[in-house]
């Protein structure tokens, strides 16, 4: 018998198979001997897997391949990261980095933000405050019961009987010159009425009539009134001498009082006017004062105390003092280098240094005063600067840094603070906050320029206004380090292109 080819063998088996089984089901009926059953049910399971394995088979297609996520430089942080990290920001603003002259400082208090308070007179002091008490204008500081007070008392009390006595006087002398004019009238009245007796007597005795005894009685009696004219002419003389003595008197006794009420008001910080004023029956205020009260005369803080309540103090003793903390300067020492560049009137502001005791908010702006004075030893000059509102992180003792804007060529340039940049690696870095969204920040190269310490210019990557990352940056660093593709760079708006322009 011939060779048959596998594969017809195996299709003609697989024929022959179906057809043995079609065959064998169409036959005459036999019974099948229960020991060939298994054998039968295994030719039938080979024939079915033949005729499957016949069939050919599509390939199945692959499975496509997600696409690579595009580069970004792009970090996450929304308001939870932004609270975790601590993140704050700032702004690019246009700023004379090249011409700005920076220099470290104080702030000092101002000659009349203190304002000590010393004892009047000698005494025993009672304090009616407590130290860094703030109290207010008019606000009672301490208490003193002095001698000196009493003995004062009393001299106003003299110099005010002087003055009742003396405007006594002066109220009498009025009637009684009053009187006198009165009586000098009358006096030149009789006088002119003898004096016409006297002429008409003489003329009878010259037409040959008349008594000479009548003539010269009117003659007497012409003369005893002229007597008395003199006398009364004589008294209004002293009375008007006397009048003056009484209204110098009287004008010495009260200035010696207003002078008196003056001195007690500038020991009790109280009006003159005040002190003696009298309201009804009740005795005057300077009479009423059993001891001084030195009352503050202008707000403030309590400063140090130096004496305790219940000691004796001498006249003139500093008990305690009242400091004005908003009334401050900043002094600041300059380089004699730059005196050139620097002159009293030109803009000057203070910024507090980073880590300080100010916030990045409190700058302080204000004029640059240049000192009369320079310091050999050290080359430096004193610059001075009042700031026109004080913040509230201002207080003696504090110290920042004086930034002044030098005369010279050369405009402002955008800038940064320079606690803003961060180097990964060589690299300098910093994070630009996306516009569009306030939680996203942009990782940049940064194209830096000069600085002056505290400010460094950006070439490019920003615009005036824009806000960078300052406190956390070094985390933001730390958290994309590496995640830059190589063989490519970032644009300042987040797009990616490969190769190093």
């Amino acid at each position: 018998m011939a060779q048959m080819n596998p594969d017809a063998r195996r299709r003609d088996g697989c024929h022959l198979g179906l057809a043995g089984t079609s065959v064998a089901r169409s036959g005459p009926r036999r019974a099948i001997p229960w020991t060939r059953a298994p054998r039968l049910i295994l030719v039938c399971a080979a024939a079915i897997l033949l005729g499957c394995g016949c069939r050919e088979r599509a390939p199945e297609p692959a499975p496509a391949a997600e696409p690579a996520p595009a580069p970004t430089n792009r970090v996450d942080i929304p308001a939870p990261v932004r609270q975790n990290l601590g993140i704050t920001f700032a702004r690019a603003e246009v700023r004379a980095v090249t011409r700005t002259v920076r220099v470290p400082g104080r702030f000092e208090l101002l000659p009349n933000a203190r304002r000590d308070y010393h004892a009047p007179l000698a005494g025993r002091v009672e304090l009616l405050v407590e130290p860094y008490q703030r109290v207010e204008q008019g606000a009672a500081l301490f208490r003193l019961d002095s001698p000196g007070w009493r003995q004062l008392q009393q001299q106003i009390a003299e110099a005010q009987g002087e003055a009742r006595r003396a405007q006594g006087a002066s109220a009498t002398i009025g009637p009684l010159m009053e009187a006198h004019h009165r009586h000098h009238e009358e006096l030149g009245v009789l006088i002119r009425v003898w004096t016409d007796r006297v002429a008409r007597l003489g003329e009878l005795a010259a037409a040959g009539g008349g008594q000479g005894a009548e003539r010269a009685e009117a003659e007497a009696k012409l003369a005893v009134a002229r007597a008395d004219l003199a006398e009364v002419l004589e008294k209004e003389a002293e009375l008007q001498s006397k009048r003056a003595e009484i209204d110098a008197d009287l004008e010495t006794a009260r200035v010696r009082l207003e002078l008196l009420l003056a001195s007690a008001g500038t020991l009790t910080g109280i009006p003159a006017a005040e002190l003696a004023a009298v309201s009804g029956s009740a005795p005057p205020l300077w009479r009423a004062l059993v001891a001084l009260e030195v009352r503050a005369a202008a707000p403030g803080v309590v400063g140090e105390l130096p004496v305790s309540t219940g000691a004796w103090v001498e006249e003139n003793t500093r008990v305690l003092s009242v400091v004005r903390p908003m009334l401050v300067r900043f002094h600041a020492k300059g380089l004699q280098s730059d005196l050139l560049r620097l002159r009293d009137g030109l803009a000057a502001r203070v910024v507090p240094p980073a880590g300080g005791s100010l916030g990045p908010g409190e700058v302080m702006q204000g004029e640059l005063v240049v000192g009369i004075g320079a310091d050999p030893d050290g080359r430096t000059v004193d610059l001075l600067m009042t700031p026109s509102r004080a913040a509230a992180g201002a207080r003696a003792g504090v110290w920042g840094f004086l930034e002044v804007v030098a005369e010279g060529s050369g405009g402002g340039e955008l800038a940064v603070p320079l606690a803003a940049v961060i180097r990964d690696g060589v690299t300098p870095v910093i994070f630009r906050r996306d516009p569009r969204n306030p939680d996203l920040a942009i990782r940049l190269a940064a194209d830096l320029g000069m600085d002056d310490g505290r400010w460094v210019v950006v070439r490019s990557g920003l615009r005036e206004g824009d806000e960078v990352v300052l406190d956390g940056v070094y985390q933001l660093m730390l958290a994309t380090s590496g995640s830059a593709p190589k063989g490519g760079h970032f644009h300042s708006d987040g797009t990616f292109h490969e190769g190093d322009k």
